[in-house]
């Protein structure tokens, strides 16, 4: 990931932009590990219920869910460096335990007709979320809140600003960020988020905690 300077009025607006972005969407996991981990749309979608674990509060990105000349591909991720074990802040926690309740109630809606593919984001159904469509969902999710509107992709940009508001310890940050070096990271973190972003977090972790 490219060294990103924060600027704390930016962050401050992000940080609100989100707080009111996220709401109650079916898709709220997703969006939060988008944002604060960085993770790519393919990443996101492919993630499996195996590759986390909440207790230790880690993520393994190990699959990625692509359409491929009209098919959809559920396969390994091979890019270098791409399935190492990252840390999960507590927010990313606080966000999968509510994914995996709301996909129990799913499960349990549907009985016999559920399809366990074993995937965190899906239909209602069990079924693969549909790349597409997560782009559709997102925008209009940006549109509904009043945010201004970036790509999925984009979004990816907006990871170091929320890891510095948040007040990640820099070690982790590093992981997540894959810096190779601590001082990568430090001058990211030279930059002093406003108490408006901070606060607007803290809504937003009591808003997750319930």
């Amino acid at each position: 990931m490219p060294r990103v300077r924060v600027d704390a009025d930016q962050a401050g607006d992000l940080a609100l932009d989100a707080g009111l972005f996220f709401g109650l969407a079916h898709l709220y996991a997703a969006y939060v590990l988008v944002l604060v981990l960085g993770l790519r749309r393919g990443e996101v979608l492919g993630l499996t219920w195996d590759d986390i674990n909440t207790d230790a509060a880690e993520v393994a990105i190990t699959w990625q869910l692509q359409r491929v000349s009209g098919q959809l591909h559920h396969r390994e991720t091979k890019t270098e460096g791409s399935t190492a074990v990252r840390p999960l802040p507590d927010i990313c926690v606080a966000a999968l335990k509510l994914r995996a309740e709301r996909q129990h109630r799913d499960r349990l809606e549907l009985g016999d007709s559920w399809q366990d593919t074993g995937l965190v984001f899906t239909t209602t159904l069990g079924t693969p979320f549909e790349p597409r469509n997560f782009n559709r969902q997102f925008a209009a999710r940006c549109r509904k809140a009043g945010v201004r509107y970036i790509r999925v992709h984009d979004t990816r940009r907006t990871c170091a600003s929320l890891l510095v508001a948040l007040d990640v310890h820099p070690r982790v940050a590093m992981q997540i960020l894959r810096h190779s070096q601590i001082a990568m990271t430090m001058d990211v973190y030279s930059e002093v988020p406003s108490e408006a972003t901070k606060e607007a977090l803290r809504r937003l972790g009591q808003s997750l905690d319930g």
